[in-house]
C-alpha cells in the first residue's frame, strides 16, 4: 500500500491564517487572544471620567473658586484651607468650592429686618432716616421745632419728598432757629411763597412762623420746648409694640391731648394726626415694629434718660399747674 504524500504550499509572509470552519456551523473560530485584544479596544475607547486626587491649596478670601480635587485630606494654614470632597463633578468637570481663612466667620451678609413700610426699593434717604432719626428720644428745642414744621408738611408730601427738601428748608427757615423764624416779616413769607422755594402752601408757611412764636413763649415759661412735650409722658417715650404696619394707628388719644393744648396756646396746623407724626418721629412715641431691629435700639436710647432731672421735675410740676389754669 503506498502512502500519499502531502505537499503543502509554504505559507506566504504577510497574510493572515484563514479560517477554519468547525463542524458545528460556519462560525469562526477567533482565539481568546484577539478576543481579549478587541475588549482592550473597546476599553480604550470610553471617555475616562477619573479625576485627579491631587490635593489643591487654595487661598481663602471669601471667594468661589473652581477645583478639581477629590481627596478627602485637609490643609489648614494662615493663608487658606484645603477645599476637598468626593461629590459628582459637574460636566465641565469643575466644582464651585467656597473657601473661608481660618478664624474667619462666613462673610454672607444678613439680611436686616426693618418696619414693612421700609423695603428694597424705597429710597435711600427714607431708609437712612428709618434707620438713624425716626424714634430716636429728641430733647434739642431747635430739631424739636424741627421735625414739628416737617411733620407739619406731611399734609401735603410723603417723608421721601420732605427728606429731599430737608437742605432747603433747612436754609430759608434759618436752621430753625425759632428765636430767628419768629422774626420773619410778611414780605419774608410772600417771598418765599411767591419763588416756590420751600413749595408749602402760603397757610403753612404762616403757620411756621406764628409756632415759632409760640414756641419762644413756651420756653419761657417751661424753661424749655423740650420740657413742655416731654411732660405730657411722664419724660418717657411711649413703647406700643406692634408686630405689623396694620396695627400702627394715625392719631392715639395722648396726640389729642398734646394737639388741644398747642392750639390752646395759639399754634397752627397741629391736629392730632401732626401730633401723633412729630411724637413718632421726635421719639415721644416708638412705633417702630417689634420685629424691626430699631425697636430695642431705640428703646436703649431712650433708658439713658428716663428719669428727668431735679429741674425738671419742678419745671414738670409748674407746667402742669399752668396747664390746668389753661383749662
Amino acid at each position: 500500500m503506498s502512502v500519499a504524500t502531502e505537499h503543502r504550499s509554504p505559507a506566504k509572509p504577510g497574510l493572515e491564517a484563514r479560517a477554519l470552519l468547525g463542524a458545528a456551523g460556519n462560525r469562526v473560530r477567533v482565539s481568546e487572544e484577539a478576543k481579549r485584544k478587541k475588549e482592550s479596544l473597546k476599553k480604550n475607547q470610553k471617555p475616562s471620567r477619573l479625576v485627579s486626587e491631587t490635593p489643591c491649596l487654595v487661598a481663602g478670601n471669601n471667594l468661589s473658586v473652581d477645583s478639581t480635587c477629590s481627596s478627602d485630606s485637609s490643609y489648614g494654614g494662615s493663608s487658606g484651607k484645603m477645599v476637598t470632597s468626593k461629590r459628582r463633578m459637574k460636566p465641565n468637570g469643575l466644582r464651585s468650592v467656597k473657601v473661608v481663612p481660618d478664624g474667619v466667620q462666613s462673610a454672607v451678609p444678613i439680611p436686616v429686618k426693618r418696619c414693612d413700610w421700609i423695603t428694597a426699593n424705597s429710597d435711600p434717604l427714607y431708609t437712612a432716616f428709618h434707620d438713624e432719626e425716626w424714634g430716636v428720644p429728641v430733647h434739642d428745642d431747635r430739631k424739636l421745632f424741627e421735625l414739628l414744621v416737617l411733620s407739619q408738611a406731611l399734609a401735603e408730601f410723603t417723608w421721601p419728598a420732605i427728606l429731599s427738601k430737608r437742605d432747603m428748608f433747612r436754609k430759608f427757615f434759618d436752621d430753625f432757629d425759632p428765636s430767628l423764624v419768629a422774626k420773619f416779616t410778611e414780605k419774608k413769607v410772600l417771598s418765599l411763597r411767591s419763588n416756590g422755594s420751600t413749595s408749602l402752601s402760603e397757610p403753612k408757611l404762616r403757620a411756621v412762623v406764628e409756632n415759632a412764636n409760640q414756641t419762644l413763649k413756651i420756653q419761657q415759661e417751661f424753661g424749655s420746648f423740650s420740657n413742655y412735650c416731654w411732660s405730657f409722658i411722664n419724660h418717657k417715650p411711649i413703647r406700643n409694640g406692634f408686630r405689623y404696619a396694620r396695627q400702627v394707628p394715625v392719631k392715639i388719644p395722648k396726640a389729642e391731648i398734646i394737639s388741644k393744648d398747642l392750639m390752646h396756646r395759639g399754634f397752627r396746623c397741629v391736629g392730632p394726626s401732626v401730633v401723633y407724626s412729630f411724637m413718632q418721629v421726635a421719639g415721644l412715641a416708638n412705633d417702630h415694629l417689634v420685629t424691626c431691629f430699631r425697636y430695642h435700639e431705640c428703646n436703649n436710647n431712650a433708658g439713658k434718660d428716663q428719669k428727668p432731672k431735679n429741674e425738671d421735675i419742678e419745671v414738670q410740676t409748674n407746667a402742669n399747674s399752668t396747664r390746668s389754669s389753661h383749662d
